[in-house]
């Protein structure tokens, strides 16, 4: 039998992988989509008579407009501002204000002093920056990917193929339907919209597979997550030639230990990176 305090002690701090601090990629696509609005707003840089000169821009290329908000660091095309003046919703994508508000929202954003300044020397270049830092937040969701990515690398290192073999983020009525299997057991009967990150079809059996992995924090969700894997560990073992197998890691855990030690207890497959490098996948699903 496995030890548990083994099982935890394995645990990483990250998986993080090369591409999921910055999609550069993307940064670049979404800073050519405005490069030519961009440069021709490059030439109020250092302008003495900025307000004018940014208004016959803005009657001679309306379309200079969609790029503001990326100024501001904004994924919106409508930004909304309010002061003693009134109260106003500017559209960057379909102008709905007059050139001279426009100014306006240029003055009182700043945007006019860091170009009239000095501030910048090049918007491409800033716009770059911006988009780097507005891509960090994406870090969340490429961190949600990063251990299913990681599992489905040693799935097809096992020699398993998609859409043959393995399958991806398959629903409890899909699987049912596909291979005539009643899975009522696990989906109180049928009432349960459940979805796995992949199911692996053997000669002898069907392996339901969750995956996940906690650097820090959860909390209250690692409690849930792990008392509702359980129930799913459990009904199961009352399903012929059904299977349920949990990949999970990381040092956020260790603060719900407890509830992750009652269901390492009752549960066959749960398994570590650790397990995933020393085969484990070439060992359970055949």
């Amino acid at each position: 039998m496995r030890d548990f305090a083994t099982f935890l002690s394995r645990f990483r701090e990250s998986i993080a992988d090369y591409g999921y601090y910055i999609d550069f990629a993307k940064v670049h696509r979404n800073v050519d989509a405005v490069k030519v609005e961009l440069n021709i707003l490059n030439s109020l840089i250092g302008s003495v008579n900025i307000e004018s000169d940014f208004d016959a821009l803005v009657v001679k290329y309306p379309e200079i407009l969609k790029c503001v908000p990326l100024l501001l660091a904004v994924r919106e095309r409508e930004i909304y501002a309010i002061d003693a003046d009134g109260e106003f919703r500017y559209n960057f994508a379909k102008p709905n204000q007059t050139p001279a508000q426009y100014r306006e929202f240029m003055r009182k954003t700043g945007l006019f002093d860091l170009m009239s300044k000095h501030i910048v020397s090049n918007l491409v270049d800033y716009a770059t920056g911006v988009e780097t830092g507005l891509d960090s937040n994406g870090r969340k969701n490429r961190g949600g990917h990063l251990m299913e990515n990681l599992v489905e690398n040693y799935l097809q290192k096992a020699g398993f193929t998609f859409g043959e073999t393995y399958f991806k983020e398959m629903r409890l009525a899909d699987i049912e339907t596909r291979w005539s299997i009643d899975l009522s057991a696990i989906s109180n009967q049928g009432k349960t919209v459940k979805r796995f990150d992949f199911v692996v079809k053997t000669e002898r059996a069907i392996y339901a597979i969750e995956t996940n992995f906690y650097g820090g924090g959860g909390g209250s969700k690692l409690n849930e997550t792990a008392r509702s894997y359980k129930n799913i560990a459990q009904e199961s073992k009352a399903i012929y030639d059904f299977a349920f197998v949990w990949f999970t890691d990381g040092k956020g855990w260790i603060s719900a230990r407890h509830n992750l030690e009652e269901t390492f207890d009752v549960m066959e497959h749960i398994y570590s990176i650790s397990d995933l490098e020393s085969g484990v996948i070439g060992r359970i699903f055949v």
